[in-house]
């Protein structure tokens, strides 16, 4: 059974090499099991076809999301607290594992492929109302403002991930993946902070007309 599952794990890491280097219009079982050093026929063994194997492959890609969550929970963090949490253990992810992220540069190539259409939305999907949820709570909490679109800010929170995720590939991985990600996402939540302040600030003035 160990070796069976070395097998199906080795050909799903294989699968991630060869979209990273090829894409997914590259992505054939002729070169995954090329890479494995085993027949074509024998990847069928472990996955009944190709969609199968990238099903596998897009499981992979989220297997930390259930754990991410479950942290959430249990270190009790402040919404914005939060959402710098989630954001940079996908970034540390990503960081430990260039070749990963191929695959968040390779959803949008799936959405209209079926099955794997609907499970890759549904990973995409999982992670933006993660964002959501935590977008209101901070309002709840007052760190954001109550009149922010929240899906609006969690299309700028994920969108920037995406964007320094591609940035950094183009860029041959030359600049901290984690640390640039944090710094980009805090300019982001400060602006939306400071906001508060001036908020905070124009009643304090408004108190202070009105007493004299």
């Amino acid at each position: 059974m160990s070796i069976l599952l070395h097998t199906k794990e080795g050909l799903i890491l294989s699968t991630i090499e060869v979209i990273n280097e090829l894409g997914l219009q590259g992505l054939t079982t002729r070169e995954v099991a090329k890479r494995q050093g085993i027949s074509e026929s024998t990847i069928f063994k472990h996955y009944r076809s190709k969609n199968e194997l990238i099903l596998a492959v897009l499981e992979y890609f989220s297997q930390y999301d259930n754990a991410i969550l479950e942290s959430l929970e249990l270190k009790g963090l402040n919404p914005i607290e939060a959402i710098f949490y989630f954001v940079e253990a996908y970034a540390t992810y990503y960081e430990n594992y260039p070749e990963i992220t191929s695959i968040i540069l390779s959803i949008e190539g799936l959405v209209q492929e079926g099955e794997l259409g609907n499970v890759a939305r549904n990973k995409i999907n999982n992670r933006f109302n993660t964002i959501k949820s935590l977008i209101e709570h901070a309002k709840l909490q007052k760190e954001i403002p109550g009149n922010v679109d929240t899906e609006i800010l969690a299309d700028f929170i994920i969108g920037l991930e995406r964007v320094v995720v591609l940035r950094w590939r183009l860029n041959n991985y030359n600049f901290a993946l984690k640390e640039h990600t944090l710094n980009a996402l805090k300019i982001l939540l400060d602006s939306y902070r400071l906001e508060i302040r001036d908020i905070g600030r124009g009643v304090e003035l408004d108190e202070e007309t009105t007493n004299r």
